[in-house]
C-alpha cells in the first residue's frame, strides 16, 4: 500500500468515526507505509514514524482535538488535560486512549490497535514542542 493510499484510507476511516469524545463507531485502518531508500529521502523507521504521525494527526483531529489542547494539532480543547503541559510518553497515551479514565472514554472499541498506536506516537512526539 502506498503512503498516499494509507493516508487516504485513514482519512476515510476517520470520517467514519464520531468526532466527539465518547462516541462509538468502528474503523479499520492500518498505518502501513512503503520505505524509500533513494538519495535525499528518509528511509526505514523514520519514514514509518512520519507516516504514523500523519495518520495519528488525522485520528487526533477527529477524536481528540475537541477535548484536548495540543499546539501541533492546532487544538484548544478545554475538557481534557492540555497535552502540551502534560507531555505524556507514548505508553501513557496508548494506555489512556485504550482504557480511558479520569473522565475520558475508552477508545478500544472505536479505534483499531494500529490507530491507537499512531495517535499515541503522534501525541508523544508532538506534545510540549
Amino acid at each position: 500500500m502506498t503512503v498516499r493510499s494509507s493516508i487516504a484510507l485513514s482519512l476515510c476511516a476517520c470520517a467514519l468515526t464520531v468526532a466527539a469524545c465518547g462516541g462509538s463507531s468502528s474503523s479499520t485502518t492500518s498505518a502501513s507505509t512503503s520505505q524509500s531508500t533513494t538519495a535525499g529521502q528518509t528511509s526505514g523507521s523514520t519514514t514509518t514514524q512520519t507516516v504514523a504521525n500523519a495518520v495519528g494527526a488525522k485520528i487526533f483531529a477527529s477524536n481528540c482535538a475537541q477535548c484536548h489542547t495540543l499546539a501541533a494539532a492546532g487544538s484548544n480543547g478545554q475538557v481534557g488535560p492540555n497535552l502540551d503541559d502534560l507531555s505524556p510518553d507514548q505508553e501513557t497515551v496508548k494506555a489512556q486512549v485504550t482504557n480511558g479514565g479520569s473522565g475520558m472514554p475508552a477508545f478500544a472499541d472505536v479505534l483499531t490497535d494500529a490507530e491507537i498506536d499512531a495517535v499515541a506516537s503522534y501525541v508523544a512526539d508532538s506534545a510540549g514542542q
